[in-house]
């Protein structure tokens, strides 16, 4: 198989065909959902590769039949057929300026009017999307296809400003109803962005959106499957580990059976050949992790989280569920979908390391207050573990907080709890790439972190002395038994108590044994 250009940053297919880039066959998706219906949802990360298939979707609907040459689309669509499309797209700009957003909507509208030689005769934009759409049914006589890029984007950008977004998911609340106003002139209607707002807050008038986010027929529309690399990119894996390449960037699910890499990732690999964060880096995560912390949501208890549909779906300016936020940006995944009372509900997790290991530094950072190096600390604390070094472990722990900046503490009143010092502990060995689990269960109940690491497992309890008295930690863990779970293993599993005290900060009593 020959090696092709790589379409790093290209999100316009007939580029892509143009250039004979790599290309993974999305358009069987499109087919299914023209015959299936006509209005869709859909919800992914960034950078996943969803502005490629609106704009594919687009020259589909426009008939340009010679870029679909040996795609699944090209046999069963009907070619006969061209369709007028109207695409938005406001992946661009500054919507934090008040009245942004229907300067961009009027600009887009009019380069729509010129191309298609369409006068407007309205001043607002929901009408004069409106009018556009019914004028480009009557004139080519065959239903429009209207696709909606980032159509979230305008409210997301100023969730920091909620005056600002309140006025924008208002205004884009009044432009989406126009779809189904629209309804008789339409022939196919696409919206797809990162997160999903509830129909409550900005669906209320297109009340018959189909959102095929969680549907697992669809669930690899977006983003490349294993099977992608080995038949698409076949030539560009030679040399790379291949688990390698899984565990660190495969991983994403939205309730189907397969798994998905992200292409932004996979496609960063091809190219510089080094395993790196490259999706993670390419935005980071303050807002979230500001709204973490805010929320005092421990690091410790992200993944295994288990949320409804609805849950998943509750997002909306000032009222955003935890899970939600992390899910619909692409930090937390499906890691398998559970069944209660005839209900489905997902189990969410870290999709890959990448995300695992960024996130948690990330969290790190913030919650210690100063930039984390985790360079300096990979190597010294791996041979730590192996070697079952307590003085070592202790002292890096020591380290890990006396390092904290003493005015972090006085704008942060959360020192003086357990699931602090277990979220700091858990985004360290987290973003040390280490295999830690937060609250350990056992028949008798949880561990706050259970590690493997180095043939050995370490079992710790975190305790505050000014709260729960010296000695708590380690009576604990030998009272509840929480090492009997890994005796199977075969491996030394020690016990580890460490209490903090809320005047130093720090370590106060660290204790260790072999259970």
């Amino acid at each position: 198989m020959a090696r092709k250009l790589l379409p790093i940053g290209i999100q316009t297919f007939r580029e892509i065909r143009e250039r004979d880039c790599y290309y993974v066959d999305k358009t069987g998706f499109a087919v299914r959902l023209a015959e299936e219906g006509k209005h869709y949802f859909l919800s992914r990360p960034r950078r996943f590769g969803k502005s490629l298939f609106l704009d594919m979707l687009k020259e589909l609907f426009a008939g340009s039949r010679d870029l679909f040459t040996g795609l699944q689309a090209h046999d069963p669509w009907d070619w006969s057929a061209r369709h007028p499309v109207v695409r938005l797209d406001f992946s661009g700009g500054d919507f934090m300026v008040p009245g942004y957003l229907e300067t961009s909507l009027m600009a887009q509208l009019g380069k729509a009017e010129r191309r298609f030689g369409v006068e407007a005769i309205h001043d607002s934009g929901p009408e004069r999307f409106a009018y556009l759409v019914e004028t480009l049914h009557q004139q080519a006589g065959q239903r429009v296809a209207v696709l909606v890029d980032e159509y979230d984007k305008p409210i997301l950008d100023a969730l920091e400003e909620p005056g600002i977004a309140r006025a924008n998911r208002n205004y884009l609340r009044g432009l989406y109803s126009m779809v189904k106003f629209c309804d008789a002139h339409i022939r196919f209607c696409f919206l797809a962005g990162v997160s999903k707002f509830s129909k409550v807050s900005l669906f209320s008038g297109l009340n018959n959106l189909d959102d095929i986010t969680l549907d697992p027929s669809y669930s690899s529309i977006c983003g490349y499957t294993e099977d992608d690399l080995d038949t698409v990119f076949g030539p560009e894996l030679e040399g790379l580990e291949r688990e390698r390449v899984r565990d660190w960037y495969n991983g994403y699910s939205w309730g189907g059976a397969e798994r998905v890499y992200n292409p932004f990732d996979a496609l960063l690999l091809f190219r510089k050949r080094k395993y790196k964060a490259w999706w993670f880096e390419t935005g980071t995560p303050t807002f979230l992790v500001r709204t973490l912390a805010e929320r005092r949501v421990h690091a410790a208890t992200l993944e295994g989280a288990l949320a409804s549909e609805k849950l998943l779906g509750t997002f909306d300016v000032g009222r955003i569920a935890t899970e939600a936020l992390l899910f619909q940006t692409g930090y937390l995944t499906v890691a398998g979908v559970e069944t209660e009372d005839g209900r489905e509900f997902y189990r969410l997790g870290y999709p890959n390391r990448e995300v695992r290991e960024s996130l948690n530094e990330s969290l790190l950072d913030y919650l210690t207050g100063y930039a984390w190096r985790p360079e300096e600390h990979r190597g010294p604390l791996r041979r730590i573990l192996r070697e079952g070094d307590f003085a070592g472990l202790e002292e890096r722990i020591r380290a890990l907080f006396a390092a904290i900046p003493h005015d972090w503490y006085r704008r942060n009143n959360i020192d003086r709890f357990e699931g602090h010092y277990a979220s700091v502990m858990y985004a360290y060995f987290a973003s040390l790439g280490q295999d830690v689990r937060a609250e350990d269960s056992g028949s008798r109940g949880r561990a706050d972190l259970a590690l493997r690491a180095g043939g050995r497992v370490y079992v710790f309890e975190f305790k505050v002395v000014e709260r729960a008295g010296t000695g708590g930690a380690m009576a604990q863990l030998r009272e509840r038994g929480y090492a009997d779970k890994h005796r199977h293993l075969g491996v030394p599993v020690h016990l580890v108590g460490v209490e903090f005290s809320k005047r130093t900060r720090n370590v106060e009593r660290f204790e260790t044994e072999l259970a």
